[in-house]
């Protein structure tokens, strides 16, 4: 009888040790460094920086504000959708994706092509192309979507590995090309990486 009580105790114990959660709500900062004790991944703090880098890059690119001085008008934009090159098939390349649309639109800088007419366009580039842009469709995209520039890109990634230790090396490389010329107005990169050590019994 003691015996048995002793386990029921003991059971008890281990339910109550394996039910215990907590949480709190965290601020952006707080939780990317949160999540750099979690995963090397790609997070949701890495897609804000890039795409806030982008911008700017875009913002001081002498060529382009050269060009743009040139037209004389608010450029009509046409987003293409970033392409996941990198080993990791659950990158999140849909919310990198949303974010430049949304900072795009919130810079007050561009106009974009309307949502509707932008999805259709894709859906025939992804049939053509497998998602990827051909030079030689550029214009005719121009064409079909009334805009004047074009931004397409990518985002890789370049790991090293040595005696348990990992960095992930990220580039999200972003190209603007005028779509009547078919020539390259500009293109920046972003660069941010990942470092993680794991020991031999685990993380």
């Amino acid at each position: 009888m003691k015996k048995n009580l002793l386990l029921l105790v003991a059971c008890l114990s281990m339910l109550a040790s394996c039910g215990s959660f907590k949480a709190k709500r965290v601020g952006g900062d707080e939780g990317d460094e949160l999540a750099m004790e979690i995963t090397d991944k790609w997070v949701l703090r890495d897609t804000e920086n890039a795409v806030t880098d982008i911008l700017k890059q875009i913002e001081s690119h002498k060529g382009f504000k050269r060009y743009l001085m040139k037209t004389g008008k608010t450029p009509k934009i046409f987003i293409a959708e970033v392409q996941n090159q990198t080993s990791e098939p659950y990158f999140p390349i849909n919310d990198l994706n949303d974010e430049m649309l949304n900072e795009f639109s919130a810079s007050g800088e561009f106009i974009l092509i309307d949502a509707a007419a932008r999805e259709r366009i894709l859906q025939e580039i992804q049939y053509q192309n497998d998602g990827m842009v051909d030079p030689n469709d550029i214009k005719s995209i121009g064409k079909q979507s009334g805009a004047d520039l074009l931004v397409f890109g990518n985002v890789r990634m370049a790991p090293r590995q040595r005696d348990g230790k990992t960095i992930k090396q990220y580039t999200v490389n972003i190209r603007m090309t005028d779509l009547e010329k078919g020539i390259e107005v500009l293109r920046t990169r972003f660069k941010t990486q990942k470092y993680s050590e794991q020991s031999s019994t685990g993380w």
